[in-house]
């Protein structure tokens, strides 16, 4: 039994840590999924489909490496992560809301419990984000 408790908790810590990093990749994926899905209802049958959603999906992933790279305010940068970090929030809520639906009884803890999920799930992909974008090359390092 105690040997079922641990392969829990390493099973739940790993599905965290697979949803923390799929999260990053939330906004690319769902554009992608509905470029493809257009494609699809406008003809361009299965395959096509799918390419073209692929396409739409890294393009939309390299327009955030492409803006975070060039936007030197920082303000500018948080606010592009933000616009990319905002699905993952939404994903993160909805994860948590699934997980404490049946089990925890009253509205406002699972409330709370939810918007706790989605701020860390959001906290981390924003800086999964910002840490994949890169430090600024013209930032000098400061000197003691």
């Amino acid at each position: 039994m105690i040997i079922g408790i641990i392969a829990c908790l390493v099973l739940i810590g790993m599905l965290c840590m697979l949803f923390f990093t799929l999260a990053t990749y939330a906004p690319p994926f769902m554009l992608g999924l509905e470029v493809a899905r257009f494609a699809y209802h406008s003809g361009a049958g299965f395959l096509g489909a799918v390419l073209v959603g692929i396409v739409a999906g890294m393009l939309v992933f390299g327009l955030a490496f492409l803006l975070l790279g060039i936007v030197r305010s920082p303000v500018l940068q948080i606010a592009v992560a933000l616009v990319y970090t905002a699905p993952a929030v939404a994903a993160g809520y909805a994860l948590v809301y699934g997980i404490t639906r049946e089990y925890v009884p009253y509205d406002i803890w699972r409330q709370l419990l939810c918007i706790a999920g989605g701020l860390f799930v959001g906290i981390s992909a924003l800086l999964r984000l910002m840490a994949a974008a890169g430090p600024d090359p013209t930032r000098r390092p400061v000197q003691p």
